[in-house]
């Protein structure tokens, strides 16, 4: 049905703008949505699959939908006249009733449509090797398949070997019968191999499959040194420099380094709630991953030239403590094989073959780590996908692996090009788009199966509507057998899943979201917003006082003095800020007019009091100055998402409400989801590198979501690197997705008009 009634008139979706649709979901979900012809509740159809319509709760009126094609034109409804009106001193538009009949069709909702141009499934064979080596042979009898290019990768073993092993390629499974090959018939002593992965899990995984492999010594594979970067390269620090690797003076925690930083902040006079220390760490340890110290530091905005001051001083305070961090154990074994050679040397003599997983993930220092150990030896063989380099924010390049041929002179190139997760119409989307970066090995994947449907693209209005269409998709497939665990919902940064998340919460659908995702309402530049809207109903809160006086540009000691002055003079704290002196006349202004702008914050909607805060309060100004510090998402685009999520709501008390229940359920979720087997995962396109769904949904596919915007920023200074990355991402993206891929492109992004992402050019 494509009629209902709400509110006495009647709602008709020929006639409505998209942007009302999420609004009418929700009426729907309240009951105040009836049917046309038999007025039993009716609810709205926002989903994927079909386009939006009414649809009744109880499933006996079967005659309702024929009645209503045949009746006639809609009731009319008088349109209100746009007006303002008063409200705290500020002139505000009256509100419009969202059943107004247009007096022209709405502009029509954007349907879903799928990918169409992929070439269609040619079945081929792949390279073969005539006689493959027995055990090869007989780990093939066994059932641990392997098909040609990867038989020639298992057995190619003397000298530098490079693996590009696209995305799905089987490439865990071809190191892993690469070391079981070569333990078993080529009889290599186990304890000559190094075997590195780029995370504990992997390792664990590798060994787990050697002990199942035919004829494996479980002794043998215990003697292979393996595991991550981190842990190799750290027991041989701790085996020469027991007393400077004390584990004791390990800094493993977050807030342990980023105190040390804070103590320099406060030397620099840095104001701890504004700057962005954990940005800062993230920065040195770019820095020391690239082999670059504090002296070779040429810093090019003001915030690197403050994050340089502040690496000198972390670094002397681990000097003068004699504590070090994760990224000092590779530093300081690259200097240690450095400062000895003769120590370099016994290790090299020690190691004659190098296995690394994930190379496209490789950082200069574990580069030259791994090229000082197999200079004498050079039976390396690398293996990853230069499509799939996304960390350079970890100091990751993509050139590693692409010159690698030329760091290793011949090297075998072996090309693992056989696609065994996902579909083929999946992954010949995937190379359409992926071949447009132009600094990439040349390669092709070929799915090896054509059970899937081509990967959908739809439009929702906006993030509201993007949440809802997605979990209706879930539902939908859950109703029909799927399993919540089937699911991913991949987004670009954390700050995306806001709605998501949101929608879910109110669910009972069980899903997963990371440790380390914080809510969208606790980040810095919210808080601070939604700290105005708390004081104009509590004007004696103090967490929220704190949290507006760097708005104000206040340093936080100022906190005590307007506690004096509520006693002093006998008013509440914000009432006491008028009474606070400052060294400037406009300051002085500003802060006496403050009591009476919060108070009058209070009479109206969530939507306009933020757009007064922003404005008319000072916080754009503060935003601009100080919201974008170091970070890759600015102040202003948290506050344009708080604006999205606050037009759902009526009243301030209504949107604090909302927000202090979103805060506790994302601490909730990540409790209860330790126990969930079977969950649907909320996760950055990061972390889903490596990992598989049945069915994978990708949020914000628009210009300056995927790609981000400060890779388009880049791109207008003539520098493509970031824009390539950005659409390695998106590959990284849709081939974890099985057999069947959902691309997100919302009509507006952050309240504005968005634009199709750039990387959906096929």
């Amino acid at each position: 049905m494509k009629k209902a009634i709400y509110q006495n008139n009647t709602v008709d979706l020929a006639y409505l703008c998209p942007e009302r649709l999420q609004s009418l979901y929700e009426n729907g979900k309240k009951g105040e949505l009836s049917c046309l012809h038999c007025k039993s509740p009716v609810k709205l159809y926002l989903g994927i699959q079909e386009e939006p319509h009414f649809y009744h709760i109880s499933k006996t009126e079967t005659n309702c939908n024929d009645f209503i094609k045949e009746s006639s034109a809609p009731i009319a409804v008088h349109p209100q006249e746009d007006s303002y009106v008063e409200q705290g001193g500020f002139r505000i538009p009256k509100s419009r009733a969202i059943i107004k009949e247009q007096q022209a069709a709405a502009a029509a909702f954007a349907k879903s449509r799928p990918i169409a141009g992929n070439p269609p499934h040619i079945e081929k064979s792949s390279a073969s090797i005539s006689s493959p080596p027995n055990y090869l042979s007989e780990l093939n009898s066994s059932g641990v398949t392997l098909d040609g290019q990867q038989l020639l990768a298992a057995s190619a073993i003397d000298g530098p070997v490079l693996l590009v092993s696209g995305a799905g390629s089987g490439k865990t499974r071809v190191l892993t019968v690469r070391t079981a090959f070569m333990i078993t018939e080529l009889g290599i002593d186990p304890r000559s191999i190094m075997l590195v992965t780029f995370t504990v899990k992997a390792a664990k995984e590798m060994k787990e499959r050697l002990l199942s492999y035919p004829q494996v010594d479980p002794s043998a594979v215990q003697k292979i040194v393996s595991g991550t970067f981190h842990s190799i390269f750290f027991k041989i620090l701790i085996h020469h420099e027991p007393a400077k690797w004390r584990r004791d003076l390990l800094l493993s925690r977050d807030w342990e380094r980023q105190a040390i930083l804070q103590k320099a902040g406060r030397e620099l006079e840095l104001d701890e709630k504004e700057f962005a220390y954990d940005q800062a760490l993230q920065q040195i340890g770019l820095w020391k991953n690239t082999l670059i110290f504090p002296n070779d530091v040429k810093p090019e905005t003001e915030w690197e030239e403050t994050c340089k001051i502040l690496y000198e001083r972390y670094e002397e305070h681990k000097q003068q403590t004699g504590s070090y961090d994760f990224d000092d154990m590779l530093v300081g074994c690259h200097n240690l094989f450095r400062d000895n050679p003769l120590l370099l040397e016994r290790y090299q003599n020690r190691f004659s073959y190098f296995l690394i997983d994930e190379f496209q993930d490789i950082n200069k220092v574990q580069y030259e780590l791994i090229l000082s150990l197999s200079r004498k030896n050079r039976n390396v063989c690398v293996v990853g996908d230069d499509d799939q380099s996304i960390y350079s924010f970890r100091g990751s390049d993509p050139s590693f692996i692409q010159n690698f041929p030329s760091d290793f002179p011949g090297a075998k190139v072996i090309k693992l090009t056989e696609n065994y997760r996902s579909s083929h119409e999946i992954v010949a989307t995937a190379n359409r788009i992926i071949k447009r970066n132009q600094n990439r090995l040349s390669k092709a994947m070929r799915a090896q199966h054509n059970f899937g449907a081509p990967p959908m693209l739809f439009y929702p209005y906006d993030e509201e509507q993007e949440a809802t269409m997605i979990v209706t998709d879930i539902q939908e497939k859950i109703a029909e057998g799927a399993r919540p665990g089937d699911f991913a919902v991949l987004y670009r940064t954390h700050s995306m899943s806001r709605a998501m998340f949101e929608r879910l919460a109110v669910s009972n659908l069980p899903f997963r979201i990371e440790s380390d995702a914080e809510s969208f309402y606790n980040r810095r530049i919210v808080k601070g917003m939604l700290a105005f809207l708390r004081l104009s109903l509590d004007p004696d809160d103090p967490k929220a006082v704190s949290e507006i006086i760097s708005a104000l540009f206040l340093k936080q000691s100022v906190l005590q003095e307007i506690k004096a002055q509520s006693i002093l003079q006998d008013c509440n704290l914000i009432e006491a800020f008028s009474f606070i002196k400052t060294a400037h006349a406009f300051q002085q202004k500003k802060l006496k007019a403050l009591p009476k702008q919060i108070q009058s914050l209070r009479s109206l909607s969530p939507i306009v009091a933020l757009e007064v805060i922003e404005k008319e309060l000072g916080y754009q100004e503060f935003v601009k100055k100080r919201g974008n510090e170091g970070n890759i998402e600015k102040g202003s685009d948290d506050v344009r998402d708080l604006k999205v999520a606050a037009k759902r709501f009526e009243t301030i008390a209504a949107f604090l409400e909302h927000a202090d229940h979103m805060r506790a359920m994302n601490s909730e979720v990540k409790q209860l989801s330790k126990h969930f087997s079977d969950a649907i995962q909320l996760t950055t396109i990061h972390r889903a590198k490596g990992l598989e769904y049945k069915n994978v949904y990708v949020l914000g596919v628009v210009d300056g979501g995927l790609p981000h915007d400060y890779s388009l920023e880049a791109l207008r200074k003539g520098d493509s690197s970031a824009l390539e990355e950005e659409r390695r991402l998106l590959y990284v993206a849709m081939t974890r997705a099985e057999t069947e891929l959902y691309l997100s492109v919302p009509q507006t992004r952050r309240g504005k008009t968005a634009h199709q992402s750039r990387l959906l050019k096929l």
